[in-house]
């Protein structure tokens, strides 16, 4: 059974506003296909992260030498999403905030959870809603993610964009984003877009 994520306790406005979030939580196609699935979630872009344009590309990130993450850039319409529900997800379905600098079989700091804040409010909320995380005690861990705030975002190649979706055959598409997504759909059916979205 799936643990029970509670979602933050004081919502902000003004963390909800700009109508963009940027968060890493491993690699950027299992990231993707959980927000595609959000109502209110209008558009995700795969992308790298923090680190120089210079080498914002996959093979480059790949080495884990580049300081960048593999992130996902999020717009949505605040009146039918909050930046709440998005950390909300993130902690709960999209991967696992107690890994430090890997997702499973994905290891290196390209890999690293971390939640890019677009301003101040979202720092400060997603700061707030850790701290309500790990007093719950739910995750048995301590939590890793980072937060700072955004300073570079890089979209990747277009061959990444829309990854799972495009490819729902590829065995790693099969074996960690698709249960991700079946997650979601469990857990918070009440966040999943109808067919009319």
């Amino acid at each position: 059974m799936a643990m029970q994520i509670p979602a933050p306790q004081g919502e902000q406005p003004d963390a909800t506003t700009p109508g963009m979030a940027v968060l890493a939580g491993g690699c950027f196609w299992c990231t993707e296909a959980v927000y595609l699935a959000l109502e209110g979630v209008t558009r995700v872009v795969s992308g790298y992260a923090g680190g120089a344009r210079e080498t914002a590309n996959y093979r480059a990130v790949c080495s884990g030498t580049t300081g960048h993450a593999e992130a996902v850039q999020i717009y949505f319409d605040p009146a039918r999403l909050s930046f709440g529900r998005l950390l909300q997800v993130f902690f709960a379905v999209a991967h696992d905030p107690t890994q430090r600098n890997r997702q499973g079989n994905d290891v290196g700091t390209q890999y690293r959870s971390a939640i890019f804040a677009v301003n101040a409010a979202q720092r400060q909320m997603a700061n707030d809603y850790i701290a309500e995380l790990n007093a719950t005690g739910l995750f048995g861990q301590p939590i890793v993610t980072e937060v700072t705030i955004l300073e570079n975002f890089y979209s990747a190649e277009d061959y990444h964009q829309d990854y799972a979706r495009r490819n729902p055959d590829q065995p790693y598409i099969c074996a960690v984003a698709l249960p991700k997504v079946e997650k979601l759909r469990h857990t918070f059916p009440q966040y999943l877009q109808t067919k009319e979205s």
